[in-house]
């Protein structure tokens, strides 16, 4: 009888984690959605109310709108740029450990520091871009205040920050490919074009898939940089679907609502790793 029981004592720390830690806030959300509730008074049930709202919520659509701007600059930048990189240090240079570790530097720092520095570099009076536009003989440039340059400035930034996790990641993956392919090539006349867009590419096309994956994970999450550096303006043009949905749930103490945003933002993110990973699995 003992043994029979034991699977069970094994695993019940994991199944106690998992109810207090997953089970019990994804549920207490989903209840939360049919609900207001400003965690002082108690809930009102409301039923599809707070649905309604969303559907007819300006400034959310915007927010994700603002998301998908991120998404669609900081997603092939930073893949394009880990990816040379990742080729580049993969070659037999001096000091190869050092700049790997250069490179990695940034991910290890506190996203708010990082921020703060990007936010006096930006400055528009002050920040070291816009003094070496004036040197120049260029006019300074609103990175923060423009509405129309705010997120892509955001969106640099960001990929200035992670890039070095994904450098990491293509590294692993470009050291898997085998050297009797490159081997081939060469006795095949190959050009160095022709072996990473005939070979390299094909092989590391998983290494690939995931960083897109983590990339558009964590351009959705995105939250710091805009809280910290604009707060969500100038008009709305940098404010995220993360951070709106913070300002409604402890700014104005809108639980409820900001519950229903986040469930079906969180859908939402689902739908697009799922469409991203059939069309790769498609390619291959």
């Amino acid at each position: 009888m003992k043994k029979k029981y034991l699977p069970y004592f094994l695993v019940s720390p994991y199944l106690i984690h998992f109810a207090i830690f997953v089970a019990f806030p994804v549920g207490f959300s989903i209840y939360l959605t049919f609900n207001n509730w400003n965690i002082i008074a108690p809930m009102e049930f409301v039923g599809l109310a707070n649905y309604k709202r969303l559907f007819s919520d300006a400034t959310f659509w915007k927010s994700l709108l603002n998301t998908v701007i991120f998404l669609v600059i900081h997603i092939p930048l930073q893949i394009v740029i880990a990816l040379f990189l990742a080729e580049l240090l993969n070659q037999k240079i001096k000091f190869r450990g050092f700049f790997r570790a250069a490179f990695f530097l940034p991910v290890i720092v506190s996203g708010v520091v990082v921020t703060i520095l990007w936010q006096q570099l930006y400055g528009f009076d002050t920040g070291l871009f816009n003094r070496l536009l004036v040197k120049v003989g260029l006019g300074k440039i609103g990175w923060l205040t423009d509405p129309n340059i705010a997120m892509p400035a955001i969106a640099v930034m960001a990929t200035w920050k992670n890039v070095g996790l994904y450098v990491i990641l293509f590294l692993v993956g470009l050291q898997t490919v085998p050297p009797q392919y490159y081997e081939a090539a060469d006795l095949e006349g190959a050009t160095h074009f022709q072996k990473f867009f005939k070979i390299t590419l094909p092989v590391i096309n998983p290494t690939i898939f995931m960083v897109v994956v983590l990339s558009t994970i964590g351009g959705f999450s995105l939250f710091i940089e805009p809280y910290v550096m604009t707060g969500g303006g100038p008009l709305n043009s940098t404010i995220s679907a993360v951070l709106y949905i913070y300002k409604q749930g402890f700014f104005y103490y809108h639980m409820g609502y900001a519950a229903t945003l986040g469930f079906f933002f969180a859908m939402i993110i689902l739908a697009v790793v799922v469409i991203q990973k059939r069309l790769v699995e498609k390619d291959r």
